[in-house]
């Protein structure tokens, strides 16, 4: 697949995860500190590096602005649903961040940024009307891609109750959740936190999936707000009662 942007090909890069076959630079470029990285790690990988002039790598750019470098590597490696269930090698509960039809890959690229910051152990992603890894998305994500395992499973709903079967507590996020997610006791125990497609939210089925159903409370006009913004904000609920 294609990785497009500074930050996300240099992570690539630090990963090694996958093999990565080639990187392209335009020949146009400053050569700040990160793209200095890029090119010493591509040759401490024996990667190879190649110049070619902007238009070119524009011409093959998937993403608006690929700031003049673009890696293709292996896809991603995906990890099974129960795997990611279990306690680190590091005894660290499992924290799962389940996104239920999202499809705009800037806010999942987002999402993803977010989880690896936050600490989740896992991302589980429907196959069906969802968008995956893409370049956007892993531009969007700076890398986070290349830290955070994911999960690709064929129904979201199934893998719900398969989550709660191994003990992981379920929580979904939707604006008409029964309860305040400042409210939950959450403790440190596994947990998954499932997020709905932008404007529908949860689909009625893995709603009723859920172990609880919470939401952020919002003392503005508006009625909503942008998912993966819930999604940051949720995920620092569970660092603040996980840290406490």
């Amino acid at each position: 697949m294609q990785v497009e942007g500074r930050q996300a090909v240099r992570e690539l890069l630090l990963a090694g995860r996958r093999r990565v076959q080639e990187v392209m630079i335009a020949d146009d470029v400053d050569h700040a500190d990160v793209l200095d990285d890029i090119i010493q790690l591509a040759q401490d990988l024996r990667v190879p590096v190649r110049e070619m002039s902007r238009r070119r790598l524009d011409g093959a750019s998937h993403t608006e602005a690929a700031q003049g470098v673009i890696a293709t590597a292996n896809e991603l490696p995906t990890t099974d649903l129960d795997q990611l269930c279990a306690t680190t090698d590091d005894g660290v509960a499992p924290f799962l961040v389940a996104l239920d039809g999202v499809t705009d890959p800037g806010n999942l690229g987002a999402l993803i940024r977010t989880a690896e910051c936050a600490g989740a152990t896992g991302i589980v992603l429907p196959r069906h009307r969802a968008v995956h890894v893409t370049p956007t998305v892993t531009k969007t994500a700076a890398g986070a891609v290349e830290h955070v395992p994911m999960s690709l499973v064929g129904g979201l709903p199934a893998a719900l109750l398969r989550m709660r079967e191994l003990g992981v507590l379920v929580v979904g996020l939707d604006a008409g959740g029964d309860v305040s997610v400042h409210d939950l006791e959450l403790g440190k125990g596994p947990v998954a936190l499932v997020l709905g497609a932008e404007g529908a939210g949860l689909s009625r089925l893995v709603r009723q999936r859920c172990d609880v159903v919470a939401s952020i409370p919002l003392l503005g006009k508006l009625s909503s707000l942008n998912v993966s913004v819930a999604g940051a904000i949720a995920c620092y609920e569970i660092v603040r009662q996980r840290a406490s």
